[in-house]
């Protein structure tokens, strides 16, 4: 059939005119490298061996998870596979090295001890990166994508917050409840605002307890009738006067210094025989006497010299003794006494345990709260200047604290509340949210007169503590 005008053929018979279309190549969606022929020895596939996971020792089969991009390596395998030899082969190669999905136990043979290497990318020292996903089983080390969860120490305790490289919990700044009981130093305590430094002025003293405009109205009577007294003596020779007011004056000079001497005492013994309280039905805003064990809290203390642990309450005091050409200790130091020249006491919120009730309530001590401490101390070390090099440890005491040690007399006092120990509390029951808190009270408690023991009255500020020397009773285990 001639035409001037091209025509063609369809597939179907059917003819059409204009010339055939020439097939368009199409882009390859899938570039492939081509892969020597291996002729079924897996030691000769190289990275396409890689690429799978394929050991290199021989085994037979290994087992492999859901690998990344997938599609994209299988047609690159394909396509590889097409340039090493007869499909047929390669694809008994592939059934009898690569197995996707679980496998029966006895196609498993994997050597425990084989590292596993993906291709993907490479890290900057131009190596694969191994990465893999999916669950996965057997010996091989390797390093799979997600989070990856903390190492456990070598106990296996879990533990809280960071860890690290070693496993162990990693130390952390930050406030001290944060991390639980631990051990306080003299140097984090003094800025550690869960404790409460004690000073001299809240020990007990008769000056300070007794009223001052009191004190200098009887010394101003006083003055009047010794200058009455001379003067009467003085004119009309009469003695009586004079001879009065100073009984008077000794009598009373002897009552300040019995108070000076036995009030501390009769203090302790006013705690004593104060009755305990029930703190099952006592009320909020009632003040009551505590007696019962210590429990730490948050913070526990350790004491400054014996370095006991575990406390709620240390005091440690270095006295001296003044000769007549000694050192003074302090500015008010009088000679042939003792001085206290350095003190460190310290308390901290702790629980207790009531022997009545058996309820458990905490003690509102720290946080710069009020405290009156009547606490036993026990002599720990004299030390004069025969012995003074005796004692390494009192030494090195001494020079953190950068305190001479020269030719001095001194004693070292220590006393602490250790978990365990008896102890008796006075404060305010306080109940919030079935919280039972014993507080310090608002107004000072007076003990008032004790007149078979001519003891003037002397006023309790905030908590009060007693307890008696702890060193040499036995604790009750905690």
């Amino acid at each position: 059939m001639g035409s001037r005008f091209p025509s063609h053929q369809l597939s179907n018979g059917l003819y059409v005119s204009g010339r055939p279309e020439q097939p368009k190549e199409r882009t390859p969606t899938m570039s492939s490298v081509a892969m020597p022929y291996t002729g079924g020895d897996i030691k000769k596939s190289g990275e396409l061996g890689k690429m799978f996971d394929i050991p290199m020792d021989g085994s037979k089969s290994r087992k492999s998870g859901p690998l990344n991009n997938a599609p994209s390596r299988t047609g690159s395998f394909a396509g590889a596979a097409s340039h090493s030899g007869p499909i047929m082969q390669n694809a008994a190669a592939r059934s009898a090295y690569v197995t996707s999905g679980n496998l029966s136990a006895a196609g498993m043979s994997t050597s425990a001890s084989m590292k596993r290497t993906n291709s993907g990318p490479l890290n900057k020292h131009g190596e694969p990166v191994k990465k893999s996903s999916g669950p996965q089983s057997g010996g091989g080390t390797r390093q799979n994508s997600g989070p990856i969860p903390p190492v456990l120490p070598t106990t296996g305790l879990i533990t809280s917050g960071p860890l690290n490289s070693s496993g162990a919990p990693r130390k952390v700044s930050g406030p001290l409840e944060s991390l639980g009981s631990m051990k306080l130093n003299s140097a984090s305590v003094v800025h550690n605002p869960a404790v409460t430094t004690l000073s001299v002025d809240d020990e007990y003293s008769f000056r300070k307890n007794f009223p001052k405009p009191i004190l200098w109205s009887v010394i101003l009577i006083f003055v009047m009738g010794f200058i009455a007294g001379g003067f009467i003596l003085g004119a009309v020779h009469n003695a009586i006067l004079l001879i009065v007011v100073v009984i008077l004056f000794a009598a009373v000079a002897a009552l300040f210094t019995w108070n000076s001497c036995r009030g501390r005492k009769a203090i302790v013994g006013f705690i004593s025989q104060y009755p305990d309280a029930e703190l099952r039905t006592a009320k909020n805003g009632q003040f009551v006497k505590v007696s019962g064990v210590v429990t730490c809290g948050n913070v526990p203390l350790e004491s400054s010299f014996q370095k006991v642990p575990r406390c709620v309450y240390t005091s440690t005091s270095l006295y001296e003794y003044r000769g007549w050409d000694s050192k003074a200790a302090n500015s008010k130091h009088r000679r042939f006494t003792w001085g206290l020249r350095s003190t460190e006491r310290h308390v901290v919120d702790f629980y207790i345990s009531d022997f009545q009730s058996g309820l458990r309530a905490l003690v509102k001590t720290g946080f710069g709260a009020r405290v009156t401490p009547y606490v036993d101390d026990s002599v720990v070390i004299d030390v004069n200047p025969e012995n003074k090099d005796m004692s390494p440890d009192f030494l090195r005491w001494l020079g953190k604290r950068n305190l001479s040690s020269d030719d001095r007399i001194m004693q070292l006092k220590e006393g602490y509340i250790k978990e365990g120990s008896t102890v008796s509390v006075m404060g305010v029951v306080h109940r919030n949210d079935n919280v039972l808190m014993i507080v310090p009270p608002p107004e000072p408690l007076t003990t008032g007169c004790q007149w078979a023991k001519c003891i003037f009255p002397a006023s309790l500020e905030g908590i009060v503590l007693r307890c008696e020397d702890t060193s040499k009773i036995d604790v009750i285990p905690v």
